[in-house]
């Protein structure tokens, strides 16, 4: 019942940074995602490291794998961990991702200020 309680709250959370006024939106995020994969690739937003792509990554390998720690033929528990999996893996991306949408924002104003001077 606590962990449902916990996955419930981080949806939540994810939800109010996703919807907050003036936050780049679902779409807008989900779209920056794979520029983001791909700069934090080559070494191009420190934002974000390599260690926490990889950790999503691997949250994406389990969630596919049919291979899991806790099976799913314990239906209640073994769907639960995927599904927190899941959770963990888009509050993670859409908040990543917003960020890093922030960052193209702030540098793509950087070189509108250098071209006006």
């Amino acid at each position: 019942m606590m962990a449902k309680a916990a996955r419930a709250a981080a949806a939540w959370r994810t939800y109010r940074e996703v919807t907050k006024p003036g936050t780049p939106g679902m779409m807008t995020r989900v779209r920056a995602i794979p520029r983001m994969i791909g700069a934090v690739t080559r070494g191009r937003y420190d934002g974000m490291g390599k260690g926490k792509l990889a950790l999503m990554a691997l949250g994406v390998v389990y969630i596919l794998s049919p291979v899991d720690v806790i099976p799913d033929f314990l239906v209640l528990v073994g769907v639960a961990d995927d599904f927190g999996v899941f959770l963990w893996l888009i509050a993670s991306l859409l908040g990543e991702s917003g960020r890093y949408v922030e960052h193209e924002r702030k540098i793509i104003q950087a070189r509108l200020v250098e071209n006006e001077g």
